[in-house]
């Protein structure tokens, strides 16, 4: 007596395409936005100069809230507070590291908010690093255009304000766990635990069951 066996076809699913199902998509990288909004922040910094430059005159502010608040065209050789006035070309070297340093970081870069503080912080050395290289009085030793004067606080640019925000906005995702890959320390390290676990407890069942 002859007895057919019946064979499942095999699964057409390729191990390489059911690991793929199981592993979730990875954060996109955000290189693109950190160029994007380092290009926006650099032409509002060199098109706020050049109107000041072309309307301004040292020594002769332009009031917008009595004392408070007013446009003064001042040619920084230094870097912020005036300091390191005598190292021009170092602080050249610097920004150019400095900005170096950013776009690699942004090749891997996954988190949108670290993607905005660095792209902050790119379009401002961008920016100083412009006039240290193409203004007087030459290359490696052009004088920054500040023009911003608030209160007591030394005159600063777009650049400035740019580079200060987008260090301080990288600072608090530091502090508060926000990792430059898209994850978040404390809670993604976690959830990866418990899986690895489920899965170990999982895997003993089924050879609990299979003995």
């Amino acid at each position: 007596m002859m007895v057919r066996v019946s064979e499942e076809p095999p699964s057409e699913e390729s191990p390489a395409s059911t690991a793929e199902e199981a592993t979730p998509a990875s954060p996109p990288q955000r290189l693109r936005t950190l160029l994007i909004i380092a290009g926006v922040l650099l032409g509002l910094d060199l098109l706020t100069k050049c109107i000041v430059v072309a309307n301004l005159k040292p020594g002769e502010p332009v009031s917008i809230i009595g004392d408070f608040a007013r446009f003064s065209l001042v040619r920084n050789p230094g870097a912020a507070f005036s300091m390191a006035t005598g190292m021009t070309w170092l602080l050249t070297l610097v920004a150019a590291a400095v900005v170096i340093g950013v776009v690699r970081i942004g090749r891997t870069l996954r988190s949108l908010w670290w993607a905005i503080g660095l792209g902050m912080v790119l379009g401002g050395a961008l920016g100083n690093l412009v006039d240290r290289l193409f203004r007087a009085p030459g290359p490696l030793q052009g004088h920054v255009v500040d023009f911003i004067a608030i209160g007591w606080w030394p005159v600063f640019n777009v650049a400035d304000s740019s580079i200060v925000c987008g260090a301080i906005l990288l600072v608090a995702l530091t502090v508060f766990g926000f990792e430059p890959n898209g994850t978040r320390t404390g809670r993604d390290e976690p959830e990866a635990a418990d899986d690895a676990t489920e899965t170990t407890a999982n895997k003993t069942t089924s050879e609990g069951n299979t003995a």
